[in-house]
């Protein structure tokens, strides 16, 4: 399945950065941003609709 066409790499980019902030923020707590939460919620939802895309590969959302 080649879904790399639908989804820019600027994108990825993006979650790949707050992937690594989310991660840092659980393996060390007392070093996280204080915005910490809000980027957890954000790269949670925004990997759903990813993920749903994926499985739903007719859905065009970028």
């Amino acid at each position: 399945m080649n879904t790399n066409k639908k989804i820019s790499k600027p994108f990825l980019s993006i979650l790949l950065i707050t992937n690594c902030t989310v991660l840092l923020g659980q393996i060390w707590p007392e070093g996280a941003p204080p915005f910490a939460r809000i980027i957890n919620i954000i790269f949670l939802v925004t990997t759903l609709i990813v993920f749903i895309s994926i499985l739903f590969k007719n859905t065009k959302l970028f």
